[in-house]
C-alpha cells in the first residue's frame, strides 16, 4: 500500500478513485506514564512515555485506514493527513484520512498510437508554391 500525502503518486497514474478512507483511535493516558511525565517535568526532557503512547495512536489510526483501502480494493491513499483532539482529560484521538486510489504504471501502448509527423515524409500535406 502507497501512502503519500501528495495528490499524485510520481511515474503512475490513477485509474480509480473510491473516496475517502479514515482510521482512528483514542487513547488515554496511564497513570505509571503519568507519574513519569511528572517527574520529567522536575527535570526537563523528553516525555518518552507520551512520545511512545502517540506514535502507537498513529500506527494503529494508519493500519485501519490501510485496511478499509485494501477493502475498496485500493493500493494507494493520496493527500494523507493526520488530525488529533482532545476527547476528555487525560483523552485524545488521533485521525489520519485520505483519498483511497488504484494506481498503475502508465501504460505502454500510448507509445504505439500513430504518430501525425509532419515532417520529410513524401505525404505530407504540405504544398509546394515553386517559390
Amino acid at each position: 500500500m502507497i501512502l503519500t500525502n501528495t495528490e499524485t503518486v510520481p511515474g503512475l497514474n490513477v485509474v480509480a478513485h473510491f473516496g475517502l478512507v479514515q482510521g482512528s483511535t483514542i487513547r488515554a493516558k496511564s497513570i505509571g506514564r503519568d507519574f513519569m511525565a511528572g517527574m520529567k517535568n522536575l527535570v526537563g526532557g523528553e516525555l518518552r512515555g507520551y512520545t511512545e503512547l502517540l506514535q502507537e495512536s498513529r500506527d494503529q489510526a494508519l493500519k485501519r485506514l490501510t485496511e478499509q483501502a485494501q477493502a475498496l480494493g485500493a493500493n494507494a491513499v493520496i493527500n494523507l493527513r493526520f488530525s488529533t483532539s482532545s476527547i476528555a482529560a487525560g483523552a485524545a484521538e488521533i485521525l489520519c484520512y485520505g483519498t483511497a486510489v488504484l494506481v498503475e504504471e502508465p501504460s505502454s501502448h500510448a507509445a504505439e498510437l500513430p504518430r501525425h509527423d509532419h515532417g520529410s515524409d513524401s505525404h505530407s500535406s504540405q504544398q509546394d508554391f515553386g517559390v
